[in-house]
């Protein structure tokens, strides 16, 4: 059998996983990166295989299964995994995938939240443990979704109530932490991502995340590195079942 991975599901070429990919690979994780929006029956690992699962951000809407029919197989793996204990994590289109997925409503927001804004701590836990009440967070959304029956909330931000949640063995999170400077650079140079912004807007952004990355990284490592260790343990529970 094929030993044990974590899954990165992703929805459009500059929606890398970034800062979450770094501390899978510190680990030793393997991981496979797939884009399955397009396909009604993808060809993905075996369940069993699966150590963890990651959803990234993407410009479609979470329930476009019309036009994303892949979109419909990753809400019944989210759920599957969930279902198990096996560790996932999602961010902005992820997280509204994993929170349609258990039934909450996705609405489209007043505005279009884009750049630096504060979000404010609801709770504490283990899987996202802001040290402050409140931290300035990269944002990149125009749809927002309810908070699915059972889930804990975790931030909210003015304009977005469900900023992030925890459910299960899941971390849903709508703003962006896993993006570091090269990747913001990727994205500020995609058309997709900046149509329609003037160049002191982009400029702002780029200003900001300088001035607000010295608080975000040591949030983003302590995020990142408990789900790969929580990756790590269940790979070691995968490969202790076969023997």
């Amino acid at each position: 059998m094929a030993k044990p991975q974590v899954l990165i599901l992703q929805h459009a070429d500059w929606e890398k996983p970034g800062r979450i990919l770094e501390c899978l690979d510190d680990v030793g994780l393997q991981t496979m990166t797939m884009n399955i929006t397009g396909q009604a029956k993808p060809d993905l690992p075996e369940f069993s295989e699966i150590a963890g699962l990651v959803i990234m951000g993407g410009p479609m809407g979470a329930t476009d299964y019309e036009n994303y029919p892949g979109l419909k197989k990753e809400a019944k793996l989210a759920r599957a995994a969930i279902s198990v204990g096996k560790p996932v994590i999602g961010v902005c289109l992820g997280q509204q995938i994993i929170a349609t997925a258990l039934g909450a409503k996705l609405a489209s927001g007043a505005v279009d939240e884009v750049g630096f804004a504060p979000i404010k701590r609801l709770s504490q836990h283990d899987y996202f443990s802001m040290w402050s009440k409140q931290l300035n967070v990269l944002h990149w959304h125009h749809d927002v979704v309810g908070l699915p029956e059972g889930a804990e909330p975790l931030a909210r931000s003015e304009q977005t109530k469900v900023q992030a949640f925890r459910i299960g063995s899941a971390l849903a999170m709508q703003f962006h932490l896993e993006v570091s400077a090269p990747l913001l650079e990727e994205w500020l140079a995609e058309p997709t991502m900046v149509k329609g912004m003037k160049k002191s807007q982009i400029q702002k952004i780029r200003d900001d995340f300088n001035e607000y990355n010295t608080q975000l990284q040591p949030l983003a490592d302590s995020v990142f590195s408990g789900f790969a260790a929580r990756c790590s343990t269940y790979a070691a529970y995968l490969e202790d079942g076969r023997h």
